[in-house]
């Protein structure tokens, strides 16, 4: 019993554990994390957080796509992580209903309130119907289409211009969040708030959906009374998303506020849902005025976000990829009639259908950055998944759509590489993949109605600059996905402008 007042002791402690971590690490994968006593797998979880990700892919992929996270066991932050399409086919569609949002997405994503992302059941089935009745109105399309190009010649053109003329270099990504941002603000709203101009002015709303994204990510990880106690004491994540959700209310609600008949124009989505929602009397708990905050902010998210995000990556990987962008500039000169006019028009929807190969160049840039890095879901029921895994009433599981486009045994050896030709077909039309395996706009009943909507507008941004310059990647400049639900440049994307040899 000497030893133990002796160093000798202490050195028989470094052994102790190395054996305890060998026998909890049997058997399991390089990247697996290691279920420790008592804090779970939480601490890998917090190591590897600057790239969730990518770490999420690494061990989804080791482990054959379906993984159960175990978190400390004093937390209850136990969840199932799957990218499995079997999985998100039975999750999404087959068992649809056993699969609300529920309170608990609800919970996280609190600052949504009672928009569509958030509904359910009757709720949802009401923001669905009347969104789509007016995309399928007869007038819509050209309206937007009006709105694209009056931004893009108002707003993106001379913008471009201005940069070109001073020689800087600058950040593309936050150009076509400026874009889109006032584009869905028009089409929501009725209100453009030129947040895209030569001076580049400051918005804190527009700036805000930056901020809120990467809590609503810490969220589904970090116990929950941690990021509570954050939020009561205003500090850390917590502290960005209260300033985030108080420059969305800044910003919306005096636009929601108008009095009925300010707003006449019956293509602004906000219109539509206020005459719905007055002549069904649909009654909630925050009144009209908070239903029509949320329903703005929601179809803001939708339209803002997704659709910049996507842009993004897709001059990023045509700028790693020279050959794709040739040939999408072959494709926009051949199909819109440029090579022989040798100069510039705007094109109508119907146009935009022509532009294959760019189509197939966006599906690729939404596969492998998907917008919506992931989603939460939690069945009312207990559930078995097609991959054999056990769920108890409200087990919480993390649909990664970004790791699904990376997953070999679903797009084959070559899922790294950005390929749009595999989107077309040996007809040369666009190949459609289902939705449980390609869930770049979401799967089964939630898939997203604006869809088509959201290829027009990024043909009509991406031919338009890609005709006019040449884009060219500023050195050194770092370029990777941040953690967040948004996937979008972590540093955005430093680019400078040289006109191109026509």
């Amino acid at each position: 019993m000497a030893i133990f007042g002796y160093p000798e002791f202490f050195l028989i402690i470094p052994c102790i554990i190395y054996l305890f971590y060998f026998i909890i690490r049997r058997g399991k994968k390089k990247s697996e994390p290691t279920n420790w006593p008592l804090f779970g797998m939480l601490p890998a979880a917090l190591l590897n957080l600057h790239r969730a990700h990518d770490y999420a892919t690494q061990v989804l992929s080791e482990v054959g796509g379906t993984y159960v996270f175990k978190g400390p066991w004093f937390c209850n932050i136990n969840m199932v992580f799957t990218s499995d399409p079997t999985n998100i086919h039975h999750i999404f569609s087959k068992n649809f209903s056993n699969y609300p949002k529920g309170p608990e997405f609800r919970k996280i994503f609190e600052i949504l309130g009672d928009g569509i992302f958030n509904a359910d059941f009757e709720l949802w089935e009401l923001h669905r119907r009347t969104t789509l009745s007016l995309l399928s109105h007869a007038k819509f399309y050209g309206s937007m289409e009006r709105t694209i190009w009056r931004k893009v010649e108002t707003g993106l053109l001379p913008v471009l211009a201005n940069f070109y003329n001073q020689g800087a270099d600058f950040d593309l990504q936050d150009i076509f969040q400026r874009f889109t941002f006032d584009t869905i603000c028009q089409i929501v709203l009725d209100y453009d708030p030129r947040s895209l101009c030569v001076d580049l002015p400051y918005i804190p709303c527009e700036k805000a959906f930056n901020e809120a994204m990467g809590p609503l990510l810490h969220r589904h990880i970090v116990p929950e009374w941690i990021w509570k106690l954050q939020k009561k004491l205003k500090i850390g994540d917590e502290k960005k998303l209260i300033d985030a959700w108080k420059a969305f209310d800044e910003f919306i609600y005096p636009q929601v506020s108008l009095k009925k008949g300010e707003v006449d124009d019956d293509l602004t989505l906000l219109t539509a849902f206020r005459k719905v929602f007055e002549e069904k009397k649909v009654t909630f708990s925050g009144g009209l005025r908070d239903i029509l905050r949320d329903t703005s902010l929601n179809l803001m998210v939708a339209g803002r976000d997704t659709t910049s995000t996507c842009l993004t990556w897709l001059f990023w990987l045509i700028a790693v990829n020279p050959i794709a962008k040739i040939k999408i500039l072959e494709e926009i000169e051949a199909k819109l009639h440029l090579k022989d006019d040798k100069k510039w028009r705007f094109f109508n929807v119907e146009e935009c259908h022509k532009l294959i190969y760019l189509h197939g160049a966006l599906c690729e840039s939404l596969r492998l950055f998907p917008p919506v890095a992931l989603e939460h879901k939690a069945p009312i029921r207990p559930d078995i998944l097609p991959s054999g895994h056990q769920l108890r009433e409200n087990t919480k599981v993390i649909v990664s759509f970004y790791s699904m486009g990376r997953m070999e045994k679903i797009w084959g050896k070559d899922c790294l590489e950005f390929k749009p030709e595999r989107w077309i077909s040996s007809r040369g039309g666009i190949i459609h993949e289902p939705s449980y395996k390609f869930p770049a706009f979401n799967v089964g009943p939630r898939t997203c109605i604006g869809k088509e909507m959201a290829f027009i507008q990024m043909k009509m941004v991406a031919a338009t600059i890609m005709y006019h310059y040449q884009i060219q990647l500023v050195e050194g400049h770092p370029v990777s996905p941040v953690d967040s639900i948004i996937l979008q440049a972590r540093y955005g994307l430093r680019v400078k402008l040289s006109k191109r040899n026509a």
